[in-house]
C-alpha cells in the first residue's frame, strides 16, 4: 500500500479491517453488555477479558491511548463507527489548506459553524472515569488522538494531545498561538448574521468540528488573519498529510516505554499515528488491552479485546477498583 505522511490519517489504512475476525492470539470479548458472554450479573460476572483489564489497571502504571470513540457519548461523532468504514470521504489536507484562499474560506466557514458543537460538548462518564483512574495513581499518562479537550475538562492532567486541540489557533507565519474563543469573536464581527443563516442549514457535523452547510453560504464568509502579523491562521491541530511534531511523538514513545500496560479506548487504530504505540508496546512485551466498539487494527497485538460502550464499562471498572465516579 502507499505509505502516507504520519499525521493523524497517515501511513496506511488497514485493507482488511471491515471484514476481519478477532484474532485468536488474544482473549477476544464476545458480544454482551461488558464485552464478554456470561451470567447476567454485571461486570463482576465477567472474569475473562474484563478481568484481565481489572488486574492490569490495579497494578498501576497504565498508559491510555484514546480515540474518537471515547467522545461519541458526548455527542461528538467518530470517524468510522463499529463497521470500520470511514464516515467522511474528503477531509481537509494541509496541502489544500495552505494552497488556496478558497480552501481556507471553505474550512473556516464550516469550522465556524461546527465550533459551537465542540465548545458545548461536556465530558461523559468515560472521560470522568479516566480522570478518576489518574487521580487514583493508576493511570500515569494519556495519549489522546482527540482534539476536543474533553479529557482536561473532566479533570485529567497528564494528557498529550497527539493531534493538537481545536481550542487553539496557530499563525503559520509568526507561530503565535491564541484561543479559539478570541477568533470566534472576530469571525462573528466580520460576518454579522452569517452564522444565524448558515447554521440552520447544516447537514452534518464531523469529529473535528467541521460542519457541512446545505446552502451556498460558504462563498460569502470572510476569513480573519493573524492580528500580530497578518499571516494565515490554522487550527492548532494536525491535518491529514501533516506530520505530528517529532518531540510530541518522542514524548508518547517514552510514556509507553515506562508503562505497565497500554489500554486503548475507542480507536480503530486504522491510522499509524496511534497504532505505532500499540506496535511499540507489543514489541516491548507490554500488555495491550483494547476497548472499542468494532474491530481494530491492533487486535492481533492485544492480550484482550473488549467490544463495549465505553462510558458504562469504564465507570464499572473504576467502581470495581473501589472508587466512586462523579
Amino acid at each position: 500500500m502507499t505509505q502516507l505522511a504520519d499525521g493523524p490519517y497517515g501511513a496506511g489504512v488497514h485493507p482488511g479491517l471491515p471484514g476481519q475476525e478477532r484474532p485468536a492470539g488474544g482473549v477476544a470479548a464476545e458480544p454482551g453488555p461488558f464485552g464478554s458472554a456470561g451470567p447476567a450479573g454485571g461486570v463482576d460476572a465477567y472474569p475473562g477479558p474484563f478481568g484481565i483489564l481489572i488486574d492490569l489497571v490495579r497494578d498501576g502504571g497504565v498508559v491510555l491511548l484514546s480515540g474518537a470513540g471515547l467522545s461519541t457519548e458526548s455527542g461528538i461523532p467518530d470517524y468510522r463507527g463499529p463497521t470500520g468504514q470511514a464516515r467522511r470521504a474528503e477531509p481537509m489536507t494541509y496541502q489544500t489548506f495552505v494552497g488556496g484562499a478558497a480552501a481556507r474560506q471553505r474550512y473556516w466557514a464550516r469550522s465556524h459553524i461546527g465550533w459551537r458543537h465542540v465548545a458545548r460538548a461536556a465530558p461523559n462518564a468515560g472521560h470522568r472515569a479516566v480522570a478518576e483512574l489518574e487521580r487514583l495513581g493508576l493511570v500515569t499518562g494519556i495519549i489522546t488522538q482527540n482534539v476536543d479537550g474533553l479529557h482536561q475538562a473532566a479533570g485529567a492532567r497528564q494528557v498529550i494531545e497527539l493531534h493538537g486541540s481545536l481550542h487553539r489557533v496557530l499563525c503559520l507565519a509568526c507561530g503565535q498561538r491564541s484561543g479559539r474563543g478570541e477568533l470566534d469573536e472576530r469571525l462573528r464581527a466580520a460576518n454579522p448574521g452569517w452564522l444565524r443563516h448558515a447554521g440552520g442549514a447544516v447537514t452534518a457535523i464531523n469529529p473535528d468540528g467541521d460542519a457541512v452547510p446545505g446552502d451556498g453560504s460558504v462563498e460569502r464568509f470572510r476569513v480573519a488573519d493573524c492580528r500580530q502579523c497578518g499571516g494565515l491562521l490554522k487550527p492548532d491541530v494536525v491535518f491529514f498529510g501533516e506530520n505530528v511534531p517529532r518531540s510530541r511523538v518522542d514524548d508518547c514513545y517514552a510514556l509507553v516505554e515506562r508503562a505497565g500496560a497500554l489500554v486503548v479506548l475507542g480507536s480503530s487504530l486504522t491510522v499509524m499515528s496511534g497504532y505505532r504505540f500499540v506496535r511499540q508496546a507489543a514489541k516491548l512485551q507490554i500488555p495491550v488491552v483494547i476497548l472499542n466498539q468494532g474491530l481494530t487494527r491492533g487486535d492481533a497485538q492485544a492480550v484482550a479485546t473488549i467490544d463495549v460502550p465505553l462510558g458504562p464499562s469504564l465507570t464499572a471498572l473504576v467502581r470495581r477498583l473501589g472508587a466512586p465516579v462523579a
